[in-house]
């Protein structure tokens, strides 16, 4: 009787190692480090033309990586609950210090300051 037992507890325990079940159309780490960049450069936009609708850019970006937005949703809930998502991110600033090569500077800049403890601008 104490054997049945164990193989159920053990059943259980194995039966349950994922929290989530992986995305029919599951974007790949490396398209959607891409994406959270160009998103990101969209949300800078957003940021300098507070007054303007920019919804569209955000559209534009996924239709440029031919994703759809529950897709993108679906994927990026995965990759947070997988914790897969830091490296994801790290690409994705990669990618950004590719394009804008200032930017490496200022990110320097950022780390030190809070390294040191020092108010942020």
């Amino acid at each position: 009787m104490k054997n049945l037992i164990l193989v159920f507890v053990f059943l259980g325990l194995f039966s349950c190692s994922d929290y989530i079940d992986k995305p029919k159309n599951l974007i790949d780490q490396e398209v959607m480090s891409k994406v959270i960049a160009d998103l990101v450069i969209n949300d800078q936009a957003n940021f300098m033309y507070q007054d303007k609708n920019m919804e569209a850019g955000t559209r534009f970006v996924l239709k440029s990586h031919n994703i759809k937005p529950d897709d993108f949703v679906e994927s990026f809930k995965y990759y947070v609950i997988k914790e897969e998502m830091e490296d994801i991110a790290t690409e994705a600033q990669q990618i950004l210090l590719k394009k804008d090569p200032k930017a490496a500077q200022y990110v320097k800049d950022k780390l030190k300051q809070n390294e040191l403890g020092m108010p942020q601008k």
